[in-house]
This record gives C-alpha cells, sequence and structure tokens, in this order.
C-alpha cells in the first residue's frame, strides 16, 4: 500500500478483527497489502486507546481556503504577466492576507509558474526567406565534409 494513502475506518476495523481472532499479522500484511510498520501502529493504537481514530492533521494551518486558492488561479491566467505582489493584494481585497511566497506556492500547486520569455531577435520574413535559402543551399556541405574526412585517402 502507498505510504501516502490512509485506511479508511472498515479497513481498520476488519484488521483489527482479524488480529483479534488470532491472525498473524505477516499474513494480514500480505492479504492487505500493507508495510508492517502500519500494521504494528494500528494495533498499539488499538491496544492504547481502544480506538482506531486517527489523529487530527498536525503542522500549521493552511493560510488560504481551497475557495481562495481557486480565485487566485482564476485572476491569475488572464493575467499572465501579474506579479504574486500584486495578486497577494487582490487576494487582501477580500479579506486574506497572505505573501507573495504564499501566492506563489499556491499557484505552483494549481501548475501556474513564473516564466521569462525567450531573449531573441525576432525575425521579419524578408530574413525568414534569406535563412531557409541559405539553408536550402548548404544542407549537403556537412556531409560532404564528412565524408572526405572519413575517406581512407585523407589521413
Amino acid at each position: 500500500m502507498n505510504n501516502h494513502q490512509s485506511l479508511d475506518d472498515g479497513m481498520r476495523w476488519r484488521i483489527v478483527g482479524r488480529l483479534e481472532t488470532g491472525q498473524s499479522q505477516v499474513q494480514i500484511c500480505r492479504e492487505f497489502n500493507l508495510t508492517p510498520s502500519v500494521m504494528c501502529n494500528l494495533w498499539k493504537q488499538f491496544q492504547d486507546t481502544g480506538s482506531i481514530e486517527r489523529k487530527p492533521g498536525q503542522g500549521r494551518p493552511r493560510a488560504t481556503t481551497a475557495t481562495e486558492d481557486c480565485y487566485l488561479s482564476i485572476i491569475a491566467r488572464p493575467s499572465r504577466g501579474a506579479t504574486a505582489s500584486q495578486l497577494s493584494r487582490d487576494l487582501y481585497a477580500t479579506g486574506t492576507r497572505v505573501s507573495r511566497v504564499t501566492v506563489s506556492k499556491r499557484l505552483h500547486e494549481t501548475g501556474l509558474f513564473a516564466r521569462r520569455p525567450a531573449v531573441c531577435v525576432p525575425l521579419t520574413s524578408t530574413n525568414r526567406s534569406v535563412c531557409l535559402a541559405w539553408c536550402r543551399e548548404h544542407r549537403d556541405c556537412n556531409g560532404l565534409r564528412l565524408s572526405s574526412l572519413m575517406s581512407p585517402g585523407s589521413a
């Protein structure tokens, strides 16, 4: 079982029931595709507390809600040139104050990343046609040079 996937309550109760009937932890691990540590922790928790309830999530609560994250994504898509600071001010208008770093992280979660445009000289139609003509004229040059370098008499 994937480490990030949590067991639902029904599966937890089935596992505890099998452990109480005397089935070995190794057999249950194989049957439910679990790692031994997950099985051991579940059994210890049940023996200590008599419950299989998961502990509430740890860590700092998020500064934005899912609705605010969606709002950020919606206002960022049409204005791709907007900075994270500007978007932070836009979000502050709704009553939520977050830093530009938080805005940047939320946009990354939705697949929006800052991109710098490539620095290049835009080609005019005349430049393109001249370049294409040169390429067509010289397309066989590399082949001739390589074949002359590879021939036994050129060394």
